[in-house]
């Protein structure tokens, strides 16, 4: 995978690689370490080990260093025979006030040249006094208690807290012990007063603070009292996977809500994150993306009182490397690079060693660049042959990588590539090809390596690609579009590689427009609308291109052109009734984008059958099927209230021919409104039945009612059920049932 070289990301570059690893005793397999000694902390008159692995062309020999001063190994001090470092009884003072608290690293030397290890620290475990023992302090019931205590243990120290000499049970919610040693007591209860120690416990020793009581204050609460921050979050610096405690305890009555921000108003996120007690926060495994102020709110509920506190938290990470120094084989009187990019928080510093040795004063023929992360060696002599190691360091951590620099013989090295061309192949990708040499030439050759960098980048920012001996072309990807680049082959042999190619450039396509996302309406049997909206990256288009098919047709029609700011496009004059195929997408100087299709039909939606009784002798109507379905239910509702009305005169007659008898109409259900409009007798009754649909009850009566009698009740007075009349209409809704 390839990228730009001044890009962070470079480093998913494969840069060369060990071509030679196969190659017993050959340029690449000159030494390395496969395990270099780490920090430890010693436990006084106990033995300390310090590895120190090497592989490479033996013999190799170890020798070890403490505090820059060569190391002799005798006595308590011995070193093994796989080159580790054994301290049988640890001192932490000596009779002449040395001890063995310091700096070690070890030396690895073989033919080839030295190479030197990083530093590692070395200290004796201890359990000082106290820094800051607990504060006595009274509070009132229901309020918050809060202990802290100070001591700086190597390594750090356990903190429990006891109660009058036992154990503190922490099982109890109310508690929360943080890891630097606090405790808070939320919700004081009676039980909780007393003596308050913190103990302190490491492998050096264990330790106990002096004690504080905790007790009732005389004054009387507060029906309302502000929020009040007793201790908010403090400035931390921390190493990246480490635990961030940032502390926020607050009071008031009544009780603050606490809640924490940042203060660029960038989300704390969820992952790693945990709220302990009532308002601490605690993030675990943190990484530089959690660098920043954080602040905490106490606020008073109901209302918009808050206090504030906040504290800075820096997360540093040690170097890594990113681009490192490869192993080169040159003839006398060239030039040799060595690229070494680490990254790291905060920025690393980097230093290069010949043999082990700083090269603080660089000579003649040997340069610094690109704050010192270019190493440049011209007019090469055999004394320039050596291992030289590139050392990055911030505060946080160490890091290094080393090279080896071997001086051949001009007439030894292979001859370079032949015919090479270079062609771009896509907007992220070029092809490299080289003429295939001449058999007797190929038997010599163990690989190629391909050297590559933008035309605009210094010659230091180059990065490289190795492949086989059998492989004459190679495709370089993930290019920047529109970008040119410069590229030239090196042969290698066992002994070396060969001079520069000569230098080709190429140059990848531009970058094409996205595939665009467009719409469609149906404006009649003969037209489509198309629409989209204008994109972001506008200004990578040109403008658009629109085709269109009927899809018994296999010819697409088009393109149409369209500016770059129209947003709709009509097609007009297609075939009623047919399905079309329409096709869009966005240009620019590069090319087309890719295309987007839509299918659409122009059929109607509703088709009516045929009708089966004759036809009329009428003329042709140009209405819709559905104009004549509406005009159909009309003439049958009128027939439906036309039959009701003759029914209802002749019941009429019944009921007047029932001498003596009140006349009685009788409710369907209750829950029925009734209403009466005077002489006319027209009666209305409403309700909603079961299924929520309207129930209407209409009674049309022609005379008026006798005597004026009132309706009836109930169906006692009554002698003749034919003089009750009850119409009922169900009216469906439109809408779906509930």
């Amino acid at each position: 995978m390839s990228e730009p070289a001044s890009e962070p990301q470079a480093g998913v570059w494969l840069t060369v690689l060990l071509l030679s690893l196969m190659l017993d005793g050959g340029l690449f397999s000159e030494l390395y370490f496969v395990e270099e000694p780490s920090d430890v902390i010693a436990v006084r008159d106990r033995a300390l080990m310090l590895n120190c692995q090497v592989e490479g062309v033996e013999p190799i020999t170890i020798t070890w260093r403490k505090d820059g001063l060569p190391l002799q190994g005798r006595g308590r001090i011995s070193v093994l025979h796989n080159g580790s470092l054994c301290i049988c009884n640890f001192l932490k003072k000596k009779e002449n006030n040395e001890s063995d608290v310091g700096e070690y690293d070890c030396t690895a030397r073989n033919r080839f040249g030295i190479l030197l290890s990083r530093k590692a620290r070395v200290q004796v475990a201890t359990l000082p006094r106290f820094q800051t023992h607990p504060q006595s302090m009274k509070v009132q019931l229901g309020g918050v208690a809060r202990f802290e205590c100070h001591i700086f243990g190597i390594p750090e120290a356990k903190i429990t807290w006891e109660l009058n000499r036992v154990p503190l049970n922490m099982e109890d919610a109310r508690y929360t012990l943080l890891p630097t040693g606090v405790l808070q007591i939320t919700r004081v209860q009676q039980q909780d007063l007393g003596s308050y120690r913190c103990v302190a416990v490491n492998i050096a020793n264990t330790r106990a603070s002096q004690e504080a009581t905790l007790s009732l204050s005389v004054s009387s609460p507060q029906v309302d009292q502000e929020p009040v921050i007793l201790s908010g979050p403090q400035n931390l610096t921390l190493t990246i996977h480490q635990t961030a405690i940032l502390e926020c305890i607050a009071t008031g009555n009544p009780k603050p809500i606490v809640s924490w921000s940042r203060l660029d108003g960038r989300s704390i996120g969820v992952d790693g994150i945990e709220v302990l007690g009532t308002g601490n926060l605690m993030i675990s495994d943190v990484t530089v993306h959690h660098s920043g102020i954080y602040v905490c709110a106490a606020n008073k509920p109901g209302t918009r009182v808050r206090r504030t506190a906040q504290g800075r938290l820096v997360v540093q990470a040690p170097p890594e490397f990113v681009q490192w120094p490869q192993s080169v084989s040159k003839p006398a009187g060239s030039t040799a690079v060595f690229t070494c990019v680490a990254q790291g928080v905060p920025e690393p510093h980097v230093i290069w060693l010949k043999n082990g040795n700083e090269l603080t004063s660089p000579s003649e023929n040997i340069k610094l660049t690109h704050s010192n992360s270019t190493l440049i060696i011209n007019h090469i002599t055999p004394s320039d042959e050596a291992i030289y190691q590139c050392i990055a360091k911030n505060s946080a951590g160490t890091n290094q990588a080393s090279a080896r620099l071997a001086v051949a013989l001009s007439q030894e090295l292979p001859e370079p590539p032949d015919d090479v061309w270079a062609e771009a192949v896509s907007r992220n990708a070029i092809r490299l090809s080289w003429k295939e040499p001449a058999h007797s030439v190929t038997e010599e050759i163990i690989g190629y390596v391909l050297h590559i960098r933008r035309a605009a980048d210094a010659e230091g920012k180059e990065l490289q690609e190795a492949v086989s001996k059998t492989a004459f072309q190679h495709v370089f990807t993930n290019l920047e579009p529109a970008t040119t680049y410069s590229m030239y082959i090196k042969s290698y042999s066992p002994v070396g590689a060969s001079s520069p190619s000569h230098l080709v450039t190429a140059t990848t396509a531009g970058q094409v427009p996205d595939a665009l996302i467009f719409f469609t309406r149906v404006l009649n049997s003969s037209a489509v609308q198309l629409f989209w909206e204008l994109s972001h990256s506008r200004d990578l288009i040109d403008g658009y291109k629109v085709y269109y098919r009927n899809v018994q047709s296999s010819q697409l029609l088009g393109p149409t052109l369209l500016s770059s700011s129209a947003t709709s496009f009509t097609i007009t004059h297609l075939e009623p009734s047919a399905l079309y195929e329409i096709k869009m997408s966005a240009f620019n100087q590069h090319g087309d984008g890719n295309s987007t299709e839509r299918y659409v039909s122009l059929r109607e939606n509703t088709e009516l059958p045929a009708p089966q009784t004759p036809p009329c002798d009428c003329k042709a109507s140009t209405e819709s099927p559905l104009t004549g379905i509406v005009v159909g239910i009309h003439i049958g509702m009128a027939c439906i209230i036309f039959c009701v009305l003759i029914l209802m005169l002749g019941y009429q007659r019944s009921l007047f021919g029932c001498k003596g008898i009140k006349e009685s109409w009788t409710v369907p259900q209750a829950g029925h409104s009734l209403s009466q409009e005077g002489q006319n007798g027209h009666v209305e009754l409403d309700k909603k039945d079961e299924a929520g649909r309207v129930m209407e009850m209409t009674e049309f009566v022609s005379g008026k009612f006798q005597n004026g009698d009132a309706v009836s009740e109930n169906g006692h007075d009554r002698e003749c059920s034919s003089s009750q009349l009850q119409v009922v209409i169900e009216q469906h809704p439109t809408g779906p049932k509930p």
